[in-house]
């Protein structure tokens, strides 16, 4: 590997941002990974649009690009990590008020000329007791029918307040995953608002909550929407699946 100094007065390879090279150093990137990171902000630093909104089953957009879908709680921090990871303050619709997302939101993200595309799509959070049984009944019929055969749906991110950890709701949903024989990964949100010591805890648990599920990705991201941490990370994992997709 060709290396050269970096700004700093570092060692740094050829085509490694100053971005990767912080995250080596932080031991948060190992040193085989430096292209994904640069490839990940390159790819979300581009285009980023709605394109498609789907209330039921049948209005599913065709398969196409791969596809990265967001699950979660309702308020668990799903829109503002979509506005972080694509430094947008309103791609999606950040309130206090849960239950907004009642669709199946599609957004498409430019990528680096002679890459693959990528949608993002947004789904609606579970777990509002304010919601109607029959509206509930009808948002997991839409989740499920998208889940159920979507050969263009490389991953869904399922979203966990880092100070509540996993509740009931949480694990119907991985419970629907596992049925689904979705590849899934954990996603940790709000983890600023953690006290430094409970952090490596709160870690923990998720990873011991995914040993009993085989079918998980086994790594939990942990992220920060208000300052950033983890968004790099997440997106260096996202540009890491499609090039594996498209080997």
């Amino acid at each position: 590997m060709v290396h050269h100094a970096s700004r700093r007065g570092e060692v740094r390879a050829v085509g490694q941002s100053e971005e990767d090279l912080r995250l080596q150093e932080e031991g948060r990137v190992s040193d085989t990974e430096p292209n994904f990171v640069e490839s990940g902000r390159r790819l979300f630093a581009g285009p980023c649009d709605f394109i498609f909104a789907s209330a039921k089953s049948s209005d599913l957009p065709p398969i196409g690009p791969p596809e990265i879908a967001f699950a979660g709680r309702s308020n668990v921090g799903k829109s503002s990590l979509l506005n972080a990871l694509t430094g947008r303050k309103t791609l999606a619709r950040v309130s206090n008020t849960p239950g907004r997302t009642q669709q199946l939101n599609f957004f498409a993200v430019g990528a680096e000329p002679g890459a693959e595309p990528l949608r993002l799509v947004d789904m609606p959070g579970y777990g509002y007791a304010a919601v109607g049984k029959e509206k509930v009944a009808s948002w997991t019929r839409l989740m499920e029918d998208f889940l159920r055969g979507r050969a263009s749906l490389a991953r869904v991110f399922v979203l966990i307040d880092s100070r509540r950890g996993i509740k009931e709701m949480d694990e119907e949903m991985l419970d629907l995953l596992d049925k689904s024989a979705v590849s899934y990964q954990i996603v940790l949100t709000k983890r600023d608002e953690l006290k430094l010591a409970e952090r490596a805890a709160a870690l923990a648990a998720a990873e011991a909550a995914l040993a009993k599920r085989p079918a998980a990705f086994p790594q939990v991201a942990a992220t920060s929407s208000r300052d950033g941490e983890g968004i790099a990370e997440l997106r260096a994992g996202i540009a890491r699946l499609l090039a594996e997709r498209i080997a």
